[in-house]
């Protein structure tokens, strides 16, 4: 849906500013006539067979919002400064178009993940940054610091990054990336081409979008993209001349016979710890994702308080659950995963239970258990799915399935 909103509203804010070095220094603040003109696009996805029927709401923004208001600070309009009304619009606009300008969204959670049938990564994409030519200048001496970000629509996971090359227009990077893909003919590539300032924000030097629907399975493709302005369509690109970015795609999906799936996936057996051993001499070689998800858990009980969330640390990476309050027996049903460029063999990962209280206080945090898995045992055989007791809890267990793709 492409609805476009305008909404205009008579309000009277006033903010009163006091210093804490000037007692009798008051100033007051008062925002009047609050307008707001904005056409976002708004996507109901994934569709689901539970009510409401989609999971998520993803909001852009089609093109910069115009919003007016007038400011008085002392009883005068500041906004009746010459000059400063446009400067002041420009920024806003900039603001917002930087989080939400189409293709960046916001995702609005409807319904649990956990609940709902959420796609799960099919496979990898294989990127390789290779170069860009003619660049433009931005610094005085006419040359740039370019680095290159780049990310998959529909992946929360934070914007992966090149090197900077300092004063140069005609950058070689040659570095490589591995994004977790899981609708190969819906996502697509966003790459943008920055400049990097030391100080300041720093400049978009152009963009480029690419759907993985223009590949295919495990064939690499290399691409000569022309740098736009702005990557949305909505937009009227200028002809000034950007440069161009190379870069080099390749999707591997997940193989068949790894899924690791044998078995009820509510069947489980009992570990008293995660320290055991696998035999065989098989050592399996090459990238793979290793899927861990986090169930639950039962019995863990805190000293001071129960607000039980899990940490799992592994090769130096964090991954966080969400937390489930006043209970000793949680279920949180997520799931995560890492991207290797080799199998886990002969390694742990380190699952912990923390209990957080509500609000700012001294020790807010504290540990319920935690246990070392050895991932052995799921490089060998796919897929387990097993119980835990927790170390350092009387009687805490947590419930863990983990699972390793090939690629």
């Amino acid at each position: 849906m492409e609805p476009a909103i305008k909404w205009a509203g008579n309000p009277n804010i006033v903010v009163v500013v006091t210093s804490s070095s000037l007692q009798n220094l008051k100033i007051k603040l008062q925002l009047l006539d609050l307008q707001i003109f904005v056409a976002p696009r708004v996507t109901l996805k994934p569709l689901v067979p539970s009510f409401p029927c989609f999971a998520n709401i993803v909001v852009s923004i089609m093109e910069k919002p115009h919003v007016d208001f007038g400011l008085k600070v002392l009883g005068g309009d500041v906004m009746a400064i010459p000059g400063l009304y446009r400067y002041v619009q420009e920024i806003i606009k900039k603001q917002v178009a930087v989080l939400y300008h189409w293709p960046q969204t916001l995702e609005i959670p409807v319904l649990d993940a956990s609940l709902v049938g959420i796609k799960k990564p099919v496979g990898i994409l294989h990127v390789k940054v290779v170069r860009a030519m003619k660049l433009l200048k931005m610094d005085l001496l006419g040359l740039s610091d370019p680095y290159v970000k780049l990310s998959l629509s529909g992946d929360s996971l934070p914007s992966r990054k090149t090197s900077i090359k300092k004063k140069n227009l005609n950058p070689v990077w040659n570095e490589s990336f591995k994004l977790t893909v899981k609708d190969p003919q819906s996502q697509i590539l966003h790459l943008d081409v920055i400049d990097w300032d030391k100080v300041g924000a720093h400049d978009r030097l152009g963009s480029q979008l690419l759907p993985l629907k223009l590949l295919q399975p495990n064939e690499t493709k290399e691409f000569t993209l022309d740098l736009l302005k702005n990557s949305s369509i909505s937009v009227a690109h200028d002809k000034k001349q950007r440069g161009q970015i190379v870069v080099e795609l390749t999707y591997a999906p997940f193989r068949e016979d790894t899924d690791g799936m044998s078995g009820p996936l509510n069947s489980f057996s009992w570990k008293e710890n995660g320290l055991e051993t696998t035999s065989g001499n098989d050592s399996p070689r090459g990238a793979g994702l290793l899927f861990v998800t986090v169930q639950g858990a039962k019995d863990v009980e805190g000293s001071r308080h129960n607000n039980p969330y899990v940490v799992i640390f592994f090769r130096g990476e964090k991954r966080k659950s969400k937390m489930v309050k006043k209970t000793r027996d949680p279920q949180w049903c997520e799931e995560f995963h890492f991207m290797l460029e080799e199998p886990p063999v002969h390694e742990k990962i380190h699952l912990e239970v923390l209990s957080k209280r509500n609000g700012i206080s001294f020790r807010s945090k504290e540990s319920l258990g935690h246990v070392d898995i050895n991932l052995d045992d799921v490089v060998h055989n796919g897929r387990i799915n097993e119980k835990y007791h927790l170390i350092d809890s009387k009687n805490g267990v947590i419930h863990v399935e983990l699972r390793w793709k090939s690629i």
